[in-house]
């Protein structure tokens, strides 16, 4: 959708007197198609347009904002208010959920496999216990503060120093300068294609009015500018995406290590819930004991904090980062693993 257009569609859809399928009838009156199969556009593609939010200079990456370096086409208010429109018509009632408990269902007894559930206790407290489906089980119920305690000690597995963590942020920011410079180069070219595009259209429109070309020309013309117009808003968004190289979600996934069992301790026990879900697997209670694996590729970077402090003991810290983390180096080394691990997920602190 080009420029003018795209401004128009959230400005009419921002009245509340449009619905989406009046927008996308619209829109295909207007000409809006796919580029391969010149088939209209359903309503959801202009659902999925109106929640775009690239058309505000910023995008959405892993459930983290980030602010683009190109112009906006749409302001932030006025994208917002679209939203608030789109939620409002799309609001179904939900049920009372019951109580929820951090652990229940995350913890399997080590004595019989069965999940360890929680329980409320004189009205505040709160034990969690076998649930016992497969017989009588000999582990006792345990507090959550104790669960809690066992969890948070997994989690500083994970944690740096912040002296390596602030080295590394640094050299892995640094080494990939111009690659980002790149991708924001790319984007300002395509963005300046598109305006042409969309001041040809506007002037072909013109002179379809003033009678100097007839309509069947002008709609030939303006279907396959707006054809390359879409095609360039595509590859914006990949250059977009691309721009949060792979060395940015490593340098946030390694903040979110550092910080895991702080957010862990400071947070409700929904989230509390999502982070170890993130974080660890197979999580195991016997005897006061909690054991548990790390998710890829928090296992790496588990093996990478031993490294670390091991190295640390036996020499100046200064030689362990230069020894671990130099950008780089051989891939075998564990920050070139981390890094290219597949489908990194970053956590958004709250």
């Amino acid at each position: 959708m080009g420029f003018g257009r795209a401004l128009a569609a959230f400005e009419q859809y921002a009245t509340g007197k449009v619905s989406l399928k009046q927008m996308a009838k619209m829109a295909r009156a207007d000409g809006l198609i796919y580029r391969k199969s010149g088939d209209p556009v359903p309503t959801s593609t202009v659902h999925k347009i109106l929640r775009n939010r690239i058309y505000t200079g910023d995008f959405d990456f892993d459930g983290i904002v980030y602010h683009g370096t190109y112009e906006p086409i749409v302001s932030r208010e006025l994208w917002e208010q679209v939203q608030a429109i789109v939620d409002g018509r799309g609001a179904k009632k939900t049920r009372k959920v019951k109580e929820q408990f951090a652990f229940s269902g995350l913890i399997t007894c080590g004595h019989c496999g069965c999940a360890m559930v929680g329980e409320i206790k004189k009205g505040k407290y709160v034990y969690y216990h076998c649930t016992g489906f497969k017989g009588k089980c000999p582990e006792p119920y345990t507090r959550e503060e104790v669960l809690e305690e066992k969890f948070t000690a997994l989690l500083k597995g994970i944690a740096f120093s912040e002296e390596t963590l602030a080295w590394v942020r640094q050299a892995l920011r640094e080494s990939h300068r111009d690659e980002r410079q790149f991708h924001d180069d790319a984007i300002a070219k395509l963005q300046r294609e598109h305006r042409l595009l969309q001041d040809r259209i506007d002037a072909m429109y013109e002179d379809k009015l003033d009678g100097r070309i007839g309509n069947d020309f002008f709609d030939t013309k303006a279907k396959k500018m707006r054809a390359a117009q879409a095609a360039i808003m595509r590859d914006m968004e990949a250059h977009q995406t691309a721009n949060r190289s792979y060395i940015e979600e490593g340098v946030q996934l390694l903040e979110l290590a550092h910080n895991a069992h702080i957010l862990f301790e400071s947070q409700p026990a929904a989230e509390k819930r999502k982070l170890l879900d993130f974080v660890l697997s197979n999580c195991t209670w016997k005897r006061g004991e909690l054991t548990a694996k790390y998710r890829q590729p928090f296992d790496v970077l588990a093996v990478a904090v031993a490294s670390e402090k091991q190295r640390v003991g036996g020499g100046s810290a200064e030689t362990a980062q230069n020894d671990i983390w130099l950008p780089g180096m051989d891939s075998n080394h564990e920050l070139d693993k981390i890094l290219k691990s597949r489908n990194l997920l970053i956590l958004k602190s709250r």
